[in-house]
């Protein structure tokens, strides 16, 4: 029996080395972790227990029969996050690369398959050279195995991807179809097709980073929702990240005691907004102002920056904030922060977190390039994913809520629960200059009459007062018990049920 036992350990220390001493330094020297290293970082101490760590490919061409490491690149497992669990794959760079052959694929697919009967998140932690290659077709299969399990676990449990290398060709569709991925500067890249194939077919020349790297990804093609100074800083972000949201959608989103009272008011809140219409503000401080103890985790900051979303705390409990950002071309709502939007408030009714909504919106943005790239298509996907929603969803006008965009925004006509606006809340077609020059066109020469009718307009609809006749806001409140009434809200809608008529899927405007 001490034999065996000798041997299980032997085989066990063998199975944790990977690669080898070698290449696990020059996986050092890059400054990036390995597998095994990245799982102790991001689980809670002692709770990670391995699957199939003595699996070995089983292909034999290319001289692969005399090259086989047990786990074959991947280690597979669960464990614990804050004390809650989740099934996790991690890729082993040191292994072939990382590359996916038929049974790394079947070791991620069973940790999947585990997630959704169990229902606890899935977290990947990709770093894999691609399909590999001396297996053909075989790894191929593998890869669309994986694929399919994304998208049956889509709207089960939370899909979570952390690229932490090389992520190329057919492997970025798996991350692609997962619910949030995140990347780690100058070390981790995705793209469909690399710098050699690219020069060779377009004649541009383009680096790995300039072409997929963490910055692209998260200012660029907003592929990516944050990306991290290093392999520590990510793992222990994605620990935080995890404790706001729920372990599937049959449940609701986790509580964290506070000694935030609920009610706290925010006086610095009443000169928020500036006297002068045109003149912006940080709709970050707004939220910070009135979210459990500042604590706000904002998805996708560095792209589509005019509009903000992210997950805070509101007595407590999980939510999700959606907000114009003035900042930012005045807030109007363009083709990429209305996709943004919408992917955001789906995930979130997804998961029965609900939605605090920010408006201060003049409308859509102007132009032959956003109207030729689909904004109608486009714009609609953000009015889709409201309309669709059934979570509470609780929605404050700041000030501009104009045309179209004031639909969009989670307004009552589109089963807003409970609609608040502040004394400075304009509701509106329009601005009020540009709607006096429609309507009073004959008066277009004599400004003096263009500007008193404009200040008629403004006086009659640069207020909250015309839609609060008409019961569209609930309520016109103080900007500085923001905090107090959202809160009341929530409590008031924590048992709200809403179910549409039944079909097998809807129809998203893709």
């Amino acid at each position: 029996m001490k034999d065996i036992l000798k041997e299980l350990e032997r085989r066990r220390a063998q199975a944790r080395m990977g690669g080898g001493e070698r290449r696990i330094e020059a996986q050092h020297g890059k400054g990036k972790l390995t597998a095994r290293e990245r799982l102790d970082v991001l689980l809670d101490p002692g709770s990670f227990e391995e699957w199939d760590m003595f699996v070995e490919h089983r292909a034999v061409d290319f001289g692969m029969a005399e090259q086989r490491v047990a786990g074959d690149g991947v280690v597979t497992g669960h464990g614990r996050i804050d004390g809650r669990p989740v099934m996790v794959f991690s890729q082993d760079f040191t292994v072939f690369g990382g590359s996916l052959s038929e049974t790394h694929a079947q070791k991620i697919c069973k940790v999947m398959d585990q997630a959704v009967q169990l229902g606890v998140p899935v977290i990947g932690l990709n770093d894999s050279g691609g399909a590999r290659i001396q297996e053909g077709v075989e790894s191929l299969a593998g890869y669309a195995e994986v694929f399919l399990r994304n998208a049956v676990a889509s709207g089960v449990v939370p899909q979570i991807s952390m690229i932490m290398g090389p992520c190329a060709g057919g492997a970025v569709y798996s991350p692609a179809m997962t619910d949030f991925i995140f990347m780690v500067k100058d070390s981790s890249y995705m793209f469909v097709t690399g710098p050699d194939v690219v020069k060779t077919v377009t004649h541009e020349t383009v680096t790995h980073e300039e072409l997929g790297g963490a910055i692209t990804h998260t200012t660029k093609s907003g592929v990516a929702d944050l990306a991290f100074e290093n392999d520590v800083e990510a793992l222990l972000d994605l620990r935080r990240f995890l404790s706001f949201l729920p372990l599937n959608n049959r449940e609701a989103p986790p509580e964290r005691p506070t000694e935030d009272p609920a009610d706290r008011e925010e006086p610095s809140l009443d000169t928020l907004v500036p006297p002068s219409a045109t003149r912006p503000y940080d709709m970050k401080e707004l939220i910070l102002k009135v979210v459990d103890e500042g604590d706000f985790f904002e998805l996708q900051p560095s792209y589509a920056g005019n509009i903000v979303i992210g997950f805070a705390r509101m007595n407590g409990k999980t939510v999700g904030i959606v907000a114009n950002q003035p900042m930012v071309l005045a807030g109007c709502l363009d083709i990429d922060s209305a996709i943004k939007g919408a992917r955001f408030v789906r995930f979130c009714d997804c998961f029965n977190i609900p939605i605090v909504t920010f408006v201060d919106v003049p409308g859509f943005l102007p132009g032959t390039a956003q109207e030729y790239n689909g904004i109608i298509k486009h714009g609609a996907k953000l009015l889709f994913a409201y309309a669709q929603a059934t979570v509470p969803k609780v929605t404050v006008i700041t000030r501009k809520a104009y045309g179209g965009a004031y639909d969009v925004m989670s307004s009552k006509h589109l089963r807003g629960d409970v609609n608040y606006a502040w004394p400075s809340a304009e509701i509106a077609v329009m601005g009020p200059k540009g709607a006096v020059e429609i309507i009073f066109r004959a008066d277009a020469g004599d400004p003096e009459k263009i500007e008193e009718r404009t200040e008629e307009y403004r006086r009659l609809f640069a207020n909250p007062f015309v839609a609060a006749s008409r019961g569209f806001i609930d309520d016109v409140i103080m900007p500085h018990g923001t905090r107090r009434r959202i809160c009341q809200a929530l409590g008031l809608l924590e048992k709200k049920k809403l179910e549409d008529p039944w079909r097998k899927h809807d129809n998203l405007p893709l």
